[in-house]
């Protein structure tokens, strides 16, 4: 029997962006709407850090 542990499900920063919004929606907080996607713009530019990585590493080992 093969084991398949590939997570296709949402992370932790995706779980905590849900909750934050949903606390500012239900007005449970009162944080600008900045702060409250801070998780989304965080992944994003780790996401954009490591596809800049990985093209100057491609580009050097060509």
């Amino acid at each position: 029997m093969e084991s398949n542990n590939n997570s296709n499900g949402m992370g932790f920063m995706s779980w905590l962006a849900l909750l934050l919004i949903a606390a500012k929606l239900f007005g449970v907080i009162n944080w600008s709407w900045w702060l409250v996607l801070l998780p989304v713009w965080i992944w994003l530019a780790f996401m954009a850090i490591v596809l800049v990585i990985l093209g100057v590493a491609h580009l050097i080992y060509k």
